[in-house]
């Protein structure tokens, strides 16, 4: 059923979702913003349900975890189900079999649930989401619209011939392909028409930043008044620029730098914690840490620091934009449309670790300069309508398009 809240007045109809990247409280900080997005969908005419297909776990290692992932939970405005299926691996060779395998068991997981079909079937990622889906979409005449977060079109050519075939032909049944960058819709056009490719941004809702009390939560985390944080959310990844970010950092000729890494996946963990051990200046770092945790560090932050080497438009400049933290990060993907350079903050060049700390140097030698580049990034997520509210608003206007032509 549908939550209290967003516009859309017109008549409710059904959405059926699907999102392998979502949270459980197993896993209670796997992708947020999926779960915003459907959260907020359900708040406008749109009545969610919502599946999560979830791999059988393991007896023992690291994916063990997912036996606790239970049968179903609340989550804000709607209920998830977490259907199981066979995650095959290794992933390089056995990924189309995944595929086949979620498609199969959820399909009838969904048939058993709902009893009657959806008006709609929407989608977080193209693959293993939309390929997943595909099978009740026909047997039901249902349409489909996909999402695509940048990895399953950016990482298309590292994938086997058989993903790649059902990842075309999930974009060929799909009605319509989300994007959340211009950057990104153009590499959708690489497999799909002009019309049925549409960028749609997430956002952020900066009513849950407590800016109004930056200097008392600086206080409470123990934060110096003098001490310059950089923040860094993401993967603990090499892809994230993680090993630039502390080379940058750690060359930093002050002692008035603390770096605060957040991440809730990735192989380099461990080695980040081994290098902190010796890092030149204080630092901290937090693994799966809680959202609410997270919104108060960026708010403590003097600035945030993303040196990836390929992104959509990563979901944590928006938080540092609601937080009124400036950004410094790559220009790369969608970043560029999101940070105006020089103005909401700096974009640096990926693989550089010495031109990111001339940009860090500089720009925490002129604290003025820092806040006024945080205010205006504030001010574009307002002006460019950026939150979670306009992005279920946008979805709600292409379903109901999407239904009129179907």
């Amino acid at each position: 059923m549908s939550g209290p809240g967003y516009g859309d007045d017109g008549e409710p109809y059904r959405v059926l979702g699907c999102c392998i990247h979502h949270q459980s409280h197993a896993l209670p900080v796997r992708s947020p913003f999926n779960h915003r997005s459907f959260d907020a969908l359900n708040r406008t005419a749109a009545e969610l349900d919502l599946v999560v297909p979830t791999p059988y776990a393991p007896p023992v290692g690291p994916y063990s975890e997912y036996s606790r992932v239970p049968r179903t939970e609340r989550w804000g405005t709607y209920v998830a189900h977490y259907p199981r299926f066979v995650y095959w691996v290794p992933k390089r060779r056995f990924y189309h079999r995944s595929g086949d395998s979620l498609q199969k068991r959820v399909t009838r997981y969904v048939e058993d649930a709902f009893t009657t079909p959806h008006d709609i079937v929407h989608v977080s990622d193209i693959y293993l989401d939309g390929y997943g889906m595909l099978r009740y979409c026909r047997r039901h005449d249902r349409p489909l619209v996909v999402n695509s977060h940048a990895v399953d079109l950016h990482n298309y050519d590292s994938f086997t011939d058989g993903a790649q075939r059902r990842i075309r032909e999930t974009i060929e049944y799909a009605s319509r392909i989300l994007v959340v960058s211009d950057e990104l819709a153009g590499v959708a056009r690489r497999f799909a028409d002009d019309g049925k490719v549409v960028t749609v941004p997430i956002g952020e809702d900066p009513s849950k930043f407590p800016t109004d009390r930056r200097e008392a939560i600086r206080d409470e985390l123990g934060i110096e008044p003098d001490t310059k944080v950089l923040l860094s959310v993401g993967a603990y990844t090499k892809e994230k620029g993680l090993k630039e970010l502390v080379e940058a950092v750690g060359a930093l000729d002050r002692d008035d730098v603390m770096l605060v890494t957040v991440g809730h996946e990735g192989d380099l963990r461990w080695w980040l914690l081994d290098r902190l051990g010796a890092f030149p200046h204080s630092a901290q770092s937090f693994w799966r840490l809680d959202p609410v945790a997270l919104r108060r560090w960026h708010v403590a932050a003097d600035a945030l620091v993303h040196p990836s080497w390929r992104e959509g438009r990563p979901t944590v400049i928006y938080e540092a934009m609601a937080a009124g933290t400036p950004v410094v990060a790559s220009n790369v993907g969608g970043i560029p449309e999101m940070v105006v350079d020089g103005e909401t903050g700096v974009l640096v060049p990926p693989h550089d670790p010495e031109r990111l700390t001339g940009v860090l140097d500089e720009l925490l030698d002129d604290p003025e300069r820092l806040r006024a580049m945080g205010a205006a990034g504030h001010q574009r997520l307002l002006d460019q309508g950026w939150t979670w509210q306009r992005h279920a608003e946008r979805l709600t206007e292409i379903h109901r398009t999407v239904m009129a032509e179907w």
